[in-house]
């Protein structure tokens, strides 16, 4: 019984570094969320209300600041509720900084229109986590949606390593 319940926590941490995508071209179109049809009608699923907001947010680790402009939709705003948070985020495949949020949005079906570029803050939702894009992802799923987009620091995410501790506020 020990042995399962220390298996635990790593079997979901392995689960959530899969979860946001895989470079590896191993994946079936379906398993990746689209085909090369289905993404001309992504843009058509984006919501009409994805766009920028007044709402800022502050993201501290290590002495440094990043500031993301969150975008005006349900999701990003049932986010903004949780605030503030304090989360461990660690590195994923050189391109992205992922953390698990302990309770999860509510999606609602909403799809991401766009691939993610670098300086996305989106949150991948069969998961649960948030991913802020430091490089582009040109093999993301459409099950990722972007929250909002980095105004300033975004350089500060690419040349930490390791796990860190983020505190994500909102800005005045």
């Amino acid at each position: 019984m020990k042995k399962l319940l220390c298996l635990a926590p790593n079997l979901v941490m392995s689960f959530a570094l899969a979860a946001c995508s895989s470079n590896g071209n191993n994946l079936s179109e379906v398993d990746r969320g689209h085909s090369a049809s289905d993404t001309s009608n992504r843009a058509q699923e984006k919501p009409e209300e994805d766009s920028n907001s007044d709402i800022r947010i502050k993201l501290t680790f290590n002495n440094k600041e990043v500031f993301v402009r969150m975008y005006d939709n349900p999701i990003s705003r049932e986010f903004l509720a949780q605030l503030p948070l304090k989360l461990i985020f660690e590195d994923y495949v050189d391109k992205e900084k992922i953390s698990i949020l302990q309770k999860r949005l509510s999606p609602d079906n909403v799809q991401s229109g766009d691939q993610p570029k670098k300086g996305d803050f989106a949150y991948y939702s069969p998961w649960g986590n948030l991913a802020i894009f430091y490089k582009g992802f040109e093999d993301a799923t459409n099950d990722l949606i972007i929250l909002g987009q980095i105004e300033s620091g975004k350089e500060n995410f690419e040349n930490i390593h390791g796990n860190f501790i983020v505190t994500i506020e909102k800005v005045d």
